[in-house]
């Protein structure tokens, strides 16, 4: 194999947060919408730093070999970080604080605590917030240990002569982050944290407060989990959830002004190293800013009539998908199909037997609540459930024995195996025979996600791709690891740990041959994420062929597109706008007769190795037609979309008539389809 080159994967990560951060900064956007953004930002910026943060430090220290076209990957990684923070503060203070302030809201960043709202707020803190208050004086002997990622003030107080440090809770986990006042035609704001600024005079009555400042502790949320482990897996899991909060330090984040003392009385107290402390704003947790209380729709995205329904509500769902395979695009399309999918295979008394994996279940998860009735109406039902999808295990856990209560069979993946497929099967008896109905995804069955996650559910009776489903739950019913590639001959479905990795390679070699012969060769694909170097390295040789290679990468890309010798013929673009862009969808043109997959699986080595995916192929060719429609809009997008360069820097895309905002040309294209 060639020497090539690579992005660091993390860096690579935080240039997709910084292309979030510039859609809060981008004056076209509905003024409501660049809160979201900044909310995002920091959201996604606390779980880099709970999740990836201590891979770094752990590579660092142990000295290991970089080879990416990063000199040092913790070093810019946290230049990077501190880069960016500095564009959200001015973002946030300088541009939408007074911009919300133009529209009547005004939100208060450390200022007085206005006369007019006064009352109310000292009210609220009497009746509501005090309840949660919980003050703890801090020293080296304290057993009190911050919860991961939780808002703390750090209170310098001078009481009868001596000095101490008081610990004080800010419980946005119990309350609102943020109160709502309005006077004078002004809707006010207030961040909890204030509430209790404001009111700390009454909590330390004897005392003089010399120092109040925030804080909040970052902890490394990865779970250790055993991989021979004779009891229940939701009762390991669980035991790990409890010990999340020990984690080793990623990061004291606190606000400017922390005398040394205290903050050396911090380190002894809870054993952060000194390089873990970091200088932040007054304020954090800002991704608590989806929780922003005022909706205004005209500071908002105007709403999109849902496209068309596939389906008939006239029809049993069953009986039109006999007659043909049905392709849901979401959030465009509503997602009652799939709801319906469920709801009526629980009812139907022709159906014998349900089998679905669930990755991250939706905490009011209507299909939990379906597949629950048809235990409870006799039907045999099989749940694969994944108890390790990082940060929905206390819920998954939770919907896991409820269902287990009413009869579903609960089966859990091994600890060194997650099961990411979005599949289901449903067995039905007609005229005296057992036929097969599914639903292969690239997203989660969860219809809260569905509302903002842009995926493809294909519905099918199609036997040649049901039979290798059921040929997959039962292989997953065993609870192991694949004993070779060979295990299972899957001639349809493309399955890591199976053939997922070896047929991609294989399509790529193909348009490498045809491109040799003088062939039209191109390949189009659309992912969350590209990491794993043996499929990028066959990219790359597909590139020195000639194959005209067009990708749609959301966040993490450790290919480097645009270099001679290596990528010339490889584009890279990534996408944010109003939906997040979940659905991998892989185009190969095969010679003028292309052929079509999506599926579950990113190009990371989690997916590649260490996963159990499924990507299927469409047949059907107007859904084949639908989906390559899709993808050659997404690929014209000259609003939202940016090129990656090979300096990893997200490059604005000159705008030329027309102009194509991929999300909304996609809403066109599926609403101008006959309605059912």
């Amino acid at each position: 194999m060639a020497k090539y080159s690579f992005f660091d994967r993390d860096l690579s990560w935080l240039s997709f947060n910084e292309r979030v951060l510039q859609e809060a900064a981008h004056e076209d956007v509905p003024l409501m919408e660049r809160v979201n953004f900044l909310a995002i930002f920091s959201s996604n910026l606390d779980e880099f730093y709970r999740v990836r943060m201590p891979v770094l430090l752990a590579m660092d220290k142990l000295g290991k070999l970089n080879d990416t076209v990063s000199e040092n990957p913790l070093l810019t990684a946290q230049q990077h970080i501190m880069r960016m923070q500095n564009e959200f503060g001015g973002i946030f203070t300088q541009r939408i604080i007074p911009l919300l302030k133009e529209n009547n809201i005004h939100l208060l960043f450390n200022e007085p605590l206005p006369s007019a709202i006064a009352e109310n707020v000292n009210d609220y803190f009497l009746s509501q917030v005090m309840a949660f208050l919980n003050p703890v004086e801090l020293s080296v002997k304290s057993k009190f240990f911050p919860q991961n990622n939780e808002l703390y003030f750090l209170i310098d107080l001078l009481e009868n002569g001596s000095e101490k440090t008081i610990v004080l809770n800010i419980p946005s986990a119990g309350l609102p982050r943020f109160f709502k006042a309005d006077a004078g035609g002004i809707s006010y704001i207030l961040f909890l944290d204030d509430i209790i600024r404001y009111n700390l005079y009454r909590l330390f009555k004897e005392a003089t407060v010399k120092g109040c400042y925030s804080f909040k502790i970052t902890r490394d949320a990865e779970l250790d989990l055993k991989d021979e482990y004779a009891g229940d897996m939701a009762d390991q899991i669980e035991t790990q959830l409890s010990k999340r909060d020990l984690g080793i330090a990623t990061r004291f984040l606190h606000q400017p002004g922390v005398p040394l003392s205290t903050l050396s009385l911090v380190c002894d107290s809870w054993g952060i190293p000194a390089t873990s402390t970091i200088q932040g704003g007054l304020y954090h947790n800002l991704k608590d800013l989806f929780g922003f209380p005022v909706k205004r729709p005209d500071l908002q995205y105007a709403k999109w009539p849902v496209a068309h329904n596939p389906v008939s509500t006239d029809v049993p769902v069953f009986e039109q998908i006999d007659s043909q395979d049905i392709l849901v695009n979401t959030p465009y399309q509503s997602y009652s199909t799939i709801l319906r999918f469920f709801n009526e295979a629980a009812l139907d008394t022709d159906v014998e037997e349900i089998n679905v994996t669930l990755y991250r279940v939706a905490r009011d998860s209507r299909i939990a609540n379906a597949l629950i009735n048809a235990a409870l109406a006799g039907k045999k039902v099989t749940v694969l459930v994944e108890l390790k999808a990082r940060f929905d295990e206390a819920n998954n856990i939770k919907w896991a024995k409820k269902m287990k209560a009413a009869g579903v069979d609960i089966i859990y993946s091994i600890t060194a195996l997650k099961i990411h497929a979005k599949v289901a099967l449903v067995k039905r008896r007609v005229a005296h025979r057992v036929k097969y109905y599914g639903l292969l995804a690239t997203g989660n069955f969860n219809e809260n996600t569905a509302a903002f996650y842009t995926d493809h559910i294909l519905i099918t009776a199609n036997g040649d791709l049901l039979r290798e489903i059921e040929l997959l739950f039962v292989f997953l019913a065993r609870r192991e690891k694949p004993s070779s590639p060979d295990a299972i001959r899957f001639d349809n479905l493309l399955v890591a740990g199976f053939n997922l990795q070896q047929r991609f390679m294989d399509m790529i070699d193909r348009e490498i041959a045809n491109a040799n012969k003088g062939l039209p060769a191109s390949i189009q694909i659309k992912l969350n994420n590209l990491e794993e170097r043996k499929l990028i390295s066959k990219l790359y040789d597909a590139s020195n062929a000639g194959v005209k290679i067009s990708l749609i990468v959301r966040s993490i890309c450790c290919l480097i597109p645009g270099v001679k010798g290596m990528s010339e013929n490889i584009t890279v673009k990534r996408i944010v706008d109003r939906y997040l862009e979940h659905g991998r969808v892989f185009i190969f043109h095969n010679n003028g007769q292309p052929e079509v997959y999506m599926g579950s699986a990113d190009w990371m080595n989690r997916n590649i190795y260490r996963r159990i995916e499924v990507c299927f192929p469409v047949y059907d060719e107007q859904i084949k037609a639908e989906i390559t429609a899709i993808i050659n809009l997404q690929l014209q997008d000259n609003v939202q979309a940016v090129m990656l360069n090979e300096k990893l820097e997200n490059v604005t895309i000159q705008r030329v008539e027309p102009a194509i905002q991929s999300q909304y040309a996609i809403h066109q294209l599926l609403d101008k389809m006959v309605t059912v």
